[in-house]
């Protein structure tokens, strides 16, 4: 992976290779931003710029130093994840051990900490004297969906880097180009912040018929409500499906949002248009408002998912909650 490999991010790159060019780079960064917006896939572009043979303010991909960068056997390059639900004090012990030994002829040392909002605050603390002492030249890249969860010690001494999501409809075209199923490219395009996350979510075997389910609930429950409650059993409760919960509701929240367009007559926005002929006559059977409240109340049952509730519950009562309105 190259920064020219990279979609987007194009003041992120700039920013990473004119450091490059001067020799300034900064000894800590943080990549903030939404899943999918090419975070990890930065930090391995700058981890071989700066190992690269033949590179200044790239890398060539070719040489030793690189190959052993894009198979992550790098010696001078070590990179942390969650040890469960965190990054604990150990992990941060360990790595400094490891950067306590002197680097091989590249002369620098980098460290890459994945889901870093995640470190418990012993590691935090333990990190951010590192940061303050390092014992050799070293780079550190803290990755987080959200920066500003770190201290804010650890945020004053290393430099920021927001990532940006990809604007929706560049992802569609490109996505579409790639030859990538309409009908899976819009409801991806609309749930996730870069290519790689959305083309991730089109692979994946639940997604295409966790859509035909959404799609089936929503038809059933305004037209043949009973039907509906089957339907949960059958293609949700017994399957695969289960697990992915809180995106039944994502792709849902995007249908009623489908529903309002229509209503306002504004198809040229719709996330499942290859659905037109049977939502087009529903959506106006019921007020924008309607529409708006139900909405809402998915955006509030898919909350307390997260809070564990029990998911068969909470898909029965939107149901229940739709049909009533």
């Amino acid at each position: 992976m190259s920064f020219q490999a990279i979609p987007g991010q194009a003041a992120a790159k700039q920013l990473l290779q004119n450091g490059l060019r001067q020799d300034k780079l900064s000894h800590a960064y943080i990549f903030s931003g939404p899943v999918g917006t090419g975070r990890s896939e930065m930090a391995i572009a700058l981890a071989k710029a700066i190992y690269c043979q033949h590179g200044t303010d790239e890398s060539c991909g070719e040489c030793l130093e690189c190959r052993k960068v894009e198979h992550r056997n790098h010696p001078d390059l070590h990179m942390v994840t969650p040890d469960g639900a965190s990054i604990k004090i150990e992990q941060i012990r360990e790595l400094q051990k490891e950067f306590a030994y002197r680097a091989t002829a590249s002369g620098t040392k980098i460290y890459i900490l994945y889901h870093a909002d995640k470190m418990t605050v012993q590691a935090a603390n333990s990190l951010l004297k590192f940061l303050e002492e390092p014992t050799s030249r070293v780079v550190a890249i803290l990755i987080t969906e959200n920066g500003n969860a770190l201290l804010p010690t650890i945020q004053s001494r290393a430099q920021w880097i927001n990532f940006t999501p990809m604007p929706r409809e560049q992802m569609v075209l490109t996505l579409l180009q790639e030859g990538h199923p309409a009908s899976l490219v819009q409801p991806a395009a609309h749930l996730t912040a870069g290519l790689q996350a959305a083309r991730d979510l089109i692979a994946a075997n639940w997604f295409a018929e966790m859509r035909t389910v959404v799609l089936q609930l929503a038809k059933e429950t305004l037209t043949r409500f009973p039907t509906s409650m089957i339907t949960v059993q059958q293609r949700i409760v017994k399957t695969e499906l289960a697990d992915h919960m809180s995106s039944l509701f994502d792709l849902l929240i995007l249908w009623f949002k489908d529903m309002v367009q229509l209503r306002l007559e504004r198809r040229d926005k719709l996330v499942y248009n290859d659905q037109l002929d049977w939502m087009s006559s529903l959506a106006f059977s019921r007020d924008v408002s309607v529409w708006v409240r139900m909405m809402e109340q998915a955006v509030d049952l898919q909350k307390r998912l997260r809070f564990n509730a029990n998911s068969q519950l909470v898909i029965e009562k939107m149901l229940v909650e739709m049909q009533g309105v």
